[in-house]
């Protein structure tokens, strides 16, 4: 089937742990570049940045990239997507992936991917992605979010704790027990692929009591009655960086591993 689709990067300057990394360089590139080229080797018809910053706004029209300046009132990278949607006149049933500002290494056959389960899913509004989790201490990490899915893969339920929780053994055997039958707990990875529909639905939804203990926002949606689409990842997708031990392990394996991304 013919499928089409925007990508839209939100990105702030702000940040708790690490401010301004959009724009922290990589082999004298800003991270927000790395990030776009890599949304355009994508199927995407479009890809742009949304922000509020001008000086992000510099740098992406300093690289050749499109560029949308949204409101500085935003609370979330979602309503910063449906101000574009909104800017840009895309239509309801126009599909937008969203790809996080501060992931150089996204591979672009994972973005074509969540893009895809979306437009072949009618009956989803939303679609994302997971991987199995194989360590004990991650299954029990809160910073790690956990989803599981229903017969037709669509999520039941997002957490950050345990799930499903194995009742009667320790986290170690249950890995073991996932292992023989290969029945992994699941990851989830924060990339999404929306209707525009469900963004000017989303942001009129105030926050929801479970999005608002577990702090997840996806779980707005569930909330509301809509189906989101998950599926495990074509590719493994490196993390997101969040610090600067983060960006300094990239700098270190980019250098040294990969000329690819080097250039």
């Amino acid at each position: 089937m013919t499928m089409s689709f925007t990508v839209i990067i939100p990105a702030r300057f702000a940040s708790t742990r690490l401010p301004g990394k959009p724009l922290e360089l990589i082999h004298d590139k800003p991270m927000i570049q790395r990030v776009y080229e890599q949304a355009q080797e994508s199927h995407a018809d479009k890809v742009i940045v949304a922000t509020d910053d001008q000086r992000i706004v510099d740098a992406v029209v300093a690289f050749g990239g499109e560029v949308c300046v949204t409101s500085a009132d935003h609370t979330s990278g979602t309503d910063r997507l449906q101000e574009v949607a909104l800017q840009y006149g895309l239509d309801d049933e126009q599909i937008v992936v969203n790809v996080q500002g501060d992931e150089p290494c996204i591979p672009p056959q994972v973005i074509n991917q969540v893009a895809k389960n979306l437009a072949e899913n009618s009956q989803a509004t939303a679609a994302t992605l997971c991987e199995n989790i194989h360590k004990a201490e991650d299954f029990s990490n809160p910073n790690i979010v956990k989803v599981v899915s229903d017969i037709q893969q669509m999520a039941l339920y997002f957490s950050r704790a345990s799930m499903p929780y194995p009742r009667e053994v320790l986290d170690e055997t249950f890995l073991q027990s996932a292992q023989a039958t290969d029945q992994w707990p699941q990851r989830h990875i924060g990339i999404y692929a929306y209707r525009v529909s469900l963004l000017h639905r989303f942001v009129q939804w105030p926050v929801a009591p479970l999005e608002k203990i577990e702090s997840l926002e996806q779980l707005r949606i569930l909330y509301n009655g809509e189906k989101i689409h998950v599926e495990q990842a074509c590719e493994v997708v490196p993390g997101g960086i969040d610090t600067q031990e983060d960006l300094n392990k990239l700098r270190a394996m980019m250098k040294s591993n990969s000329p690819s991304l080097s250039q």
